[in-house]
């Protein structure tokens, strides 16, 4: 299977949940947003949100700074 995360094509060898998508960028415990075709996911929902072939992903960090 084959999704797209933050613009980037990733080969899936089997199912993917958005948790396992989110995971590949990021290990951060918190200040992380994901969005599956365009529609923010609930956080809680993350693991039990199967991917499909074609979806695109969006995973986002919050950064401090000035």
């Amino acid at each position: 299977m084959q999704v797209m995360i933050n613009g980037e094509p990733h080969r899936a060898p089997g199912k993917m949940t958005l948790a396992q998508a989110v995971a590949l960028l990021t290990s951060a415990p918190s200040g992380v947003a994901a969005a599956l075709n365009g529609a923010v996911v609930r956080r809680a929902v993350w693991d039990s949100t199967s991917l499909a072939e074609g979806d695109e992903v969006e995973v986002l960090t919050a950064v401090q700074g000035g």
